[in-house]
């Protein structure tokens, strides 16, 4: 008889890691602007700061589930994040692609290849 070997997916898995993140921080972000007195202007460097925690967490729990090539699953999963940030983007703000796009796709891929990286090396797979 065959036996159904379960699918993995570590880049996935980390893509939906970095969205719960992403939404938490948006809510936590949000409710420091209405109920602080958080300026607007501070606004970029939080959404720069939890869009790097997404991405470094999601390449870390991609690498730590993959046990291999943490650079490569963690840079997938910053490019599967990346991708779907600028779809959003496209459809919801009509933004244009410019080199700030290009910027973000290289951090992301560092962002997240990093956090692969990191969580090869806490998988304990050797």
């Amino acid at each position: 008889m065959w036996k159904m070997e379960p699918v993995k997916l570590p880049m996935l898995a980390g893509f939906v890691y970095a969205l719960a993140i992403v939404l938490i921080g948006a809510l936590v972000t949000s409710s420091l602007l209405a109920f602080s007195g958080t300026k607007e202007s501070s606004l970029p460097l939080y959404v720069y700061m939890v869009n790097g925690l997404a991405l470094f967490v999601g390449g870390f729990v991609s690498g730590k589930r993959s046990g291999e090539k943490g650079w490569y699953y963690g840079g997938l999963t910053g490019l599967l994040y990346f991708l779907f940030m600028l779809l959003v983007s496209f459809l919801g703000f009509d933004a244009k692609m410019g080199m700030t796009q290009v910027y973000q796709l290289l951090m992301a891929l560092a962002c997240s290849a990093m956090g692969g990286i990191i969580g090869v090396n806490m998988s304990g797979k050797k």
